[in-house]
């Protein structure tokens, strides 16, 4: 059986029916409805090639994942004020949402959302019997296909009649020629693209699941984390939609913020997650409505318009609930927090301790805040979790992945940048970018954290070399793991990001601040940039799996660069597929956001464009593998390791905030949020940088170390420590 079309849909009438009319589908300004289009089996030749970007040449080749619906529309009939009603009702839009309603009961599942900090391990629930789906499916889209050329809806005429020519440049004509030859690649268009998943996403949560907090994409169900809902997926999109321009949806969205949202309630919150997703999504829609009053303008009436202040009174109502979970003995923050009563909750795991990434990342939401409001308190809260963690004195800057928010203390040895860890680091030059450099201690933290990583986490694969950011699951003295959580890929942007501070590679090399240094943290960037790509392209899917392992040196080879000879080993050895290891229970994709986050800041600082066509790849199988079949936008899978991949039926909220945000500015011009003027956080939500002012300053000095780190000067006069090895 062909593997890449195990229902056998490509040999019936009707497939071929289906790919004749996508040459003729509706245009962009279309308000006909969507079309439910397949072509040609997916292409893996391109998966023979060793990590390196896709030829300019064939950039436009795009296989019509089957059961996509069309995107050629810009605004369809949701973006004009036509919205349904809070999701309560199920009115069919499309001929085969009964079909889908019907798969939708064999992959329901009701775990919450997933925290971006935590990696999801439970496999129960996700697959569907083969059979079950193989066989019903596959005869039901003969039969939905065939009952709609029956009727006439896939002819040359009917379609024509709609208002279109045959001389319309569609959408779909242009993704479906997958041997067609471009020199130029058009990236407005691309963009458009990227656009409509996102709108295709949003108008099935809106028609669905509008005002709750889960939204099941396949099952069409949904589900509340509070007694009325906390704004979940919306308050966290919305920056999302001023970005992109979606006016009416935007206006949609601001309205329930401004009549329904409320955080008065008897609620526990996870700390962190709330901040970075609820109250930086407030916040960033306060700053971007304000600095871009052009983008889904709205009338000065209308709620949450410039000059309104819906999204900060929103943002300093959930602060200060917020700030309950800061009154700990340490200043270490509670995992949890009761909104109603305000009383911080310890975690009830990990003997009650909070994790290192969720206690410290929440100063860029709080400073910003404390800025726009004068509020001071909201600063220092924030502020004294870091001097806490500091005076702790942890060796070479790594820090155990919990801390005892009673105590101020870690628990155990596990140290790794992924779940539990990330974000602390990526923090700290966030931190020193947000107040305009005005505060070194955090560049200084930085600084030590990244020499610490080299010195004790960067390791290679074999036999191609790859360069690794790998765990010390029990501490710095014991053996290392070769594991990398997909989270991890945040580094190679947040590494490129510190070492040019948002200014353009070639514009930071011309400064005099480069050096050795800057040099060798440029290029690791670049080198875990390729060993996130190579998590994609290991798979069927074109998906990353949620963990990677790879095979390592025995015992590892730890250095900090590795020599032309190595590196060229990386781009041309054929055999690199060995080096990554994928166990059956990590083979999910949740939709994360942290390789296309790093490919947009890669793109941004290096001009490089294979990291745009990276992006585009990484798109085109996200559209091919996670569509939901009858057009109710994309969700998690199960398993990226095969074809078809089995669906997790869930839309995680940092697909709309994060991943298709990324993807779009990645796609963008790149005066769209210049980077030495804003600080995006870890849920991409976008903040300006400011002075400190008078108001505020940094309230603490670091204790003395017994090791500092060497001056700025010392460390510019080193010279390049390279070694080269073989396998």
């Amino acid at each position: 059986m062909n593997n890449f079309d195990p229902f056998n849909v490509r040999r019936s009438s009707a497939f071929d029916i289906l790919r004749a009319t996508a040459s003729i589908a509706p245009g962009p300004t279309s308000a006909t409805t969507h079309q439910t289009t397949s072509s040609g089996q997916r292409d893996h030749k391109a998966s023979e090639a060793a990590l390196e970007g896709p030829r300019l040449n064939d950039d436009m080749s795009f296989s019509i994942p089957p059961n996509v619906p069309n995107f050629s529309s810009a605004e369809r009939r949701y973006e004009n004020g036509q919205w349904e009603s809070s999701g309560r009702t199920h009115r069919q839009t499309h001929a085969t949402q009964g079909l889908g309603a019907t798969i939708g009961g064999l992959f329901e599942q009701r775990d919450l959302p997933m925290y971006k900090d935590k990696p999801f391990k439970s496999s129960s629930g996700l697959r569907v019997p083969s059979f079950r789906k193989k066989r019903f499916v596959a005869g039901a889209v003969v039969l939905v296909f065939g009952l709609l050329y029956w009727l006439g809806l896939f002819s040359e005429s009917s379609t024509l009649s709609l208002g279109e020519s045959k001389s319309d440049k569609s959408a779909w004509r242009w993704l479906s020629k997958s041997s067609q030859k471009q020199s130029v690649v058009d990236w407005e268009r691309r963009r458009e693209f990227v656009k409509e998943a996102f709108t295709l996403s949003w108008d099935a949560y809106e028609r669905y699941a509008w005002g709750f907090d889960e939204f099941h994409p396949v099952s069409k169900t949904k589900r509340q984390m509070g007694p009325n809902g906390l704004g979940w997926i919306i308050v966290d999109s919305l920056d999302t939609l001023i970005l992109m321009n979606l006016t009416s949806r935007l206006s949609h969205a601001r309205e329930w913020v401004s009549t329904t949202l409320t955080y008065d309630q008897d609620q526990e919150v996870n700390t962190f997650e709330t901040t970075i997703r609820m109250l930086g999504g407030l916040l960033s829609a306060h700053y971007l409505s304000n600095e871009y009053p052009d983008l889904a303008a709205l009338p000065d009436s209308a709620a949450g318009a410039p000059g309104e202040d819906l999204f900060l009174e929103k943002a300093s109502d959930l602060a200060n609930r917020l700030l309950g979970a800061y009154d700990s003995p340490s200043g270490i923050p509670y995992a949890s927090v009761n909104l109603r009563t305000m009383a911080g909750i310890p975690s009830h795991n990990d003997g009650g301790a909070s994790s290192t990434a969720e206690a410290a990342s929440l100063q860029l939401e709080m400073k910003y805040l404390a800025k726009l409001t004068g509020e001071k308190d909201y600063w220092d809260k924030a502020e004294k979790i870091i001097k806490v963690i500091d005076d702790n004195q942890m060796e070479d800057g790594l820090l155990p992945i919990f801390i005892y928010a009673d105590q101020g203390t870690f628990r155990g040895d596990n140290i790794r940048l992924g779940s539990r860890g990330d974000s602390y680091y990526e923090y700290l030059i966030k931190q020193y970018l947000q107040t305009s450099k005005q505060e070194p201690i955090y560049q200084e933290m930085w600084d030590e954290s990244l020499a610490g990583i080299r010195k004790h986490l960067i390791t290679y694969s074999k036999p191609s070399n790859l360069t690794i950011l790998a765990e010390r699951p029990n501490g710095l003295k014991q053996p290392l793991s070769p594991k990398m959580d997909h989270l991890v890929c945040f580094m190679p942007g947040t590494i490129a990001l510190a070492v040019t501070g948002g200014l353009k590679e070639a514009e930071a090399r011309a400064s005099p601040f480069w050096g050795p240094k800057q040099e060798q943290e440029m290029e690791l960037a670049k080198e875990l940039m390729r060993t996130c790509w190579g998590m994609y392209k290991i798979t069927e899917t074109g998906l990353a799996p949620e963990i990677a392992y790879f095979n390592i040196y025995d015992p590892p080879v730890m250095e900090n660069t590795v020599d032309e000879k190595a590196r060229k080993s990386i781009d041309d050895d054929r055999r690199w597929r060995e080096d990554y290891v994928i166990h059956s229970m990590d083979a999910h994709n949740l939709q994360r956001p942290e390789t296309v986050e790093s490919l947009f800041y890669m793109w941004r600082i290096t001009g490089d464009v294979k990291y745009r066509q990276w992006g585009w790849e990484i798109f085109k199988a996200f559209v091919s593998h996670s569509a939901v079949f009858d057009g109710a936008g994309f969700t998690s899978l199960a398993k990226v390791t095969e074809v078809p991949a089995p669906q997790r039926d869930n839309m995680e909220s940092f697909w709309l905030a994060e991943t298709l945000k990324y993807l779009y500015l990645l796609f963008s011009p790149d005066d769209l949020l210049p980077l030495e003027k804003v600080v995006i956080n870890t849920e991409a939500h976008i903040f300006p940088r400011f002075e400190l002012g008078n108001l505020f300053k940094t309230g603490w000095t670091r204790q003395h170390r017994n090791s500092p780190e060497p001056s700025a000067e010392v460390k510019k006069s080193q010279p390049v420590q390279v070694r080269s090895f073989s396998g």
